[in-house]
């Protein structure tokens, strides 16, 4: 006999921009189950309701849902959150974000660094690992969404970017790649997949990251430095000089920086300032100097 099918809901707390892949999984599964499955609507009553929240300061929904089973997961509530097996290796249904034509998903998990300012060594572990293969999440979308923490201190690194070459589809790694582990045959590699920008970071102002940066350049076949970012962390371990060194440092090298202010709620008015004169393209282009743009207040 067929069991009576169950009725879902899913509710997004906070990514709204970006297609929460948890929930894309959720209702993949259930779908597969013959369950019905849709967004929340508070009027209703679900026999189970998945709530997911990917950001701690992000305000929690208003009430409960009346639902017979309620889960609460994402990083927004806990680092212990784990998806079953059967649901993590799953391929996500893309149809819940009909607006994002993107894959999303996984190749690595992990990363050694254990970056203070980072959650990814305590949820995911200080080894990266591979955790699913690209057919996992990648049908024949145009367009890959790669999230992993540190897809370069995989041991299968090579293996994955030449899948991720052949796969034909271009590729953003949405959380950067560490220029640090880029030697001479993974940048010949890279050269190979399909990237309009490539992220790095500089995230420490006492590491030194010119030698690593001028290999890149070396070897890399991407010769547009508005191709060539970089990610710069303020506002954590760093003086407002520090902040400008490395700023100007990479613009000098023909790389383009991109301020991350850490703790962005409480941020002081002069990191704000340099976030926005180097974020916005037109302005940093057209004046050189923070100085120029702070005393003009723009």
């Amino acid at each position: 006999m067929k069991l009576p099918m169950s009725k879902i809901a899913l509710i997004d707390v906070d990514s709204h921009n970006f297609p929460n892949l948890p929930l894309m999984k959720f209702s993949a599964y259930h779908k597969t189950l013959g369950d019905h499955v849709e967004w929340w609507n508070p009027l209703e009553t679900y026999d189970i309701a998945y709530v997911s929240k990917v950001f701690t300061f992000t305000p929690d929904i208003e009430y409960e849902p009346r639902a017979d089973k309620i889960f609460y997961g994402g990083t927004g509530y806990s680092l212990e959150n784990q998806l079953p097996i059967d649901i993590e290796y799953i391929m996500p249904d893309y149809s819940l974000y009909p607006q994002f034509s993107e894959a999303y998903g996984f190749l690595t998990r992990g990363c050694p660094r254990q970056c203070k300012f980072c959650i990814v060594s305590e949820k995911e572990g200080c080894i990266s690992k591979r955790v699913a293969n690209l057919n996992e999440f990648h049908t024949c979308q145009r367009h890959i969404k790669l999230l992993d923490p540190n897809l370069l201190a995989c041991n299968e690194r090579e293996l994955l970017l030449q899948h991720l070459a052949s796969s034909g589809a271009w590729v953003d790694f949405t959380q950067g790649l560490d220029i640090r582990l880029l030697d001479k045959d993974c940048i010949t590699l890279l050269n190979k997949v399909k990237t309009k920008i490539v992220h790095f970071a500089w995230d420490n102002p006492y590491e030194d990251m010119i030698i690593h940066v001028q290999r890149f350049l070396k070897h890399s076949s991407i010769k547009d430095f508005r191709r060539r970012g970089v990610y710069v962390l303020t506002n954590y371990n760093s003086t407002h000089e520090e902040d400008l060194y490395r700023v100007y440092t990479l613009r000098q090298l023909g790389f383009d920086p991109y301020i991350m202010v850490y703790d962005k709620q409480n941020a002081p008015v002069l990191v704000k300032q340099l976030q926005r004169w180097v974020n916005n393209k037109c302005v940093f282009m057209s004046c050189p100097k923070f100085e120029d743009y702070d005393s003009r207040k723009v």
